[in-house]
């Protein structure tokens, strides 16, 4: 009688859905925390409390942050924040929609940068996935932009590549047996740094104007409840570093960054369940279509 052999995908990959559901919740906080505070205080305060959720396990766990690689845990570091500053960019100057599916390209740059950067061949089934996905999420946003807003899509496009090159760090850094904890401790001390230099020098110098912000400058009082969304916000969005740098470091590049898009996923769903948001048909099938890229990527590493 003759057996099929039949292997489990790499549950390191599975990570990254850990890592959806981090970045959906802190998605879902920073929206609520948008109410009073401006985008400047979000990323500094999600950075800050993040950077002291991670540094509170290092000292307890008497871990050290001396690395041989500092250079390109650097790297990493600028490379996402400033990513994350272009994303922000095109979240001020395009629909909201528009800048999350530019930022969303990142897994197709990943998919060409692969093969030249961390010596890797996709598979073709891989990429089939990366599209459907890709199709989904723009079906589920619906993108549209002007003529006029050329400069806003290119910034968000370049963010996508950005995230794109920091996964490759991320990936690298692994490959190093750099420990998730330390690469995701240096990217939120430099985003916290970077965050604060954005908010004590952006306000009424070039960077208001650019990020269309007029109220920069106004650094609004913490409540009590603030502290607690504040924390939500920073542990959260560590977890999901955590759990996506873990992904990246043990898993197949490409099926992890197929499940990327499951965030968008989640995040439509907390969507209609906080803000009873209504999905249309075709939102549905968009998350079909999310789903199945999900599927295509886990099942592509069987043997």
């Amino acid at each position: 009688m003759k057996r099929h052999n039949f292997s489990l995908p790499n549950l390191g990959s599975l990570w990254m859905l850990v890592a959806a559901l981090g970045f959906a919740i802190m998605g879902t906080l920073v929206k609520i925390g948008a109410q009073k505070f401006s985008s400047a205080e979000l990323v500094f305060y999600r950075s800050l409390f993040g950077l002291m959720v991670i540094w509170i396990y290092i000292y307890t766990q008497k871990l050290s942050l001396a690395t041989p690689v500092i250079y390109k845990q650097m790297s990493r570091a600028v490379v996402g924040f400033t990513s994350l500053i272009l994303f922000f960019y095109a979240i001020a100057h395009l629909p909201l929609a528009t800048a999350i599916t530019l930022n969303y390209t990142s897994p197709l740059f990943l998919a060409l940068f692969t093969p030249f950067l961390l010596h890797e061949k996709p598979k073709k089934t891989l990429l089939i996935g990366l599209v459907i996905g890709f199709i989904g999420i723009s079906l589920l946003l619906k993108p549209s932009f002007s003529q006029k807003d050329w400069l806003a899509a290119s910034l968000g496009l370049l963010s996508g590549i950005g995230a794109a090159l920091a996964y490759i760090h991320v990936k690298q850094l692994g490959q190093a047996n750099e420990p998730d904890w330390r690469t995701v401790f240096y990217f939120t001390l430099i985003s916290t740094i970077g965050a604060g230099l954005w908010m004590l020098f952006a306000p009424q110098g070039a960077l208001s104007s650019i990020f269309g912000a007029t109220h920069f400058n106004t650094f609004h009082p913490l409540g009590w409840q603030d502290f607690l969304l504040l924390l939500g916000l920073g542990l959260s969005a560590t977890i999901a570093q955590l759990a996506m740098t873990r992904a990246y470091r043990t898993g197949d590049t490409m099926v992890v960054a197929s499940l990327a898009y499951v965030t968008v996923l989640l995040a439509s769903l907390f969507g209609v369940l906080w803000w009873h948001e209504h999905l249309s048909l075709d939102a549905w099938i968009a998350i079909a279509l999310i789903i199945l890229s999900g599927i295509i990527g886990i099942c592509s590493t069987q043997k």
